[in-house]
């Protein structure tokens, strides 16, 4: 008889060797990140009122994060850290605003209009960001607003004081309408532009 040959099963490598690099690291959520978060921060810079990248972030993170639920983190976060570096710079004038009833109401927005960004999801073009950021520039106008007429005394709780809320938000909302679209356009056109460049990230990110 000729000797016995025992065939061992073959384990599987831990690391595929013929997997691409991009599969092992995906620098797809990490550069949606850096952008929201230097967005966010560029509220610390010198602006009109309201002109800020609230809403415009939250859209971004909604259209391009493969995980729906950090499309909503990563926003969030980002603002909070603007908000605590913005505490920390202007001191206990700006530190009545943070957890406050108008704190949660933009923090409100920015979860909503993330949700309004899956609509973007695949779909990006320049007119569909266009119409999004004016929806979520109207968004956090009626939300703020409406906040703004139940948590303050001035306005009495009728239809005449909340005419007067929305009456009063009037001059701020052309700096929240240019500022979701100027955030917009940088955001989108600038994450459009990297991925071109980068194609890896196409299949890391919506």
């Amino acid at each position: 008889m000729g000797a016995l040959c025992y065939r061992f099963p073959l384990k599987p490598f831990a690391h595929d060797m013929n997997r691409p690099a991009s599969a092992s690291f995906a620098p797809g959520p990490l550069v949606l990140s850096g952008l929201i978060v230097v967005a966010a921060l560029t509220r610390l810079l010198p602006h009109p009122p309201n002109f800020s990248p609230v809403e415009a972030i939250a859209l971004f993170g909604g259209a391009y994060f493969a995980s729906r639920r950090w499309a909503a983190v990563v926003p969030l976060l980002a603002m909070l850290v603007s908000d605590l570096a913005l505490g920390a710079l202007h001191g206990a004038g700006y530190a009545t605003y943070l957890g406050g009833v108008s704190f949660w109401s933009v923090y409100a927005c920015i979860a909503l209009s993330v949700v309004l960004g899956f609509g973007l999801r695949g779909r990006v073009t320049g007119a569909r960001v266009l119409a999004y950021a004016l929806t979520g520039s109207v968004l956090f106008f009626a939300v703020t607003n409406f906040t703004a007429w139940l948590s303050d005394p001035l306005y009495p709780k009728n239809a005449a004081g909340l005419a007067a809320a929305y009456v009063a938000g009037i001059p701020f909302f052309q700096w929240t309408v240019l500022g979701t679209l100027g955030y917009a356009a940088a955001l989108f056109g600038g994450f459009a532009l990297v991925r071109r460049h980068f194609p890896a990230l196409r299949m890391q990110t919506v």
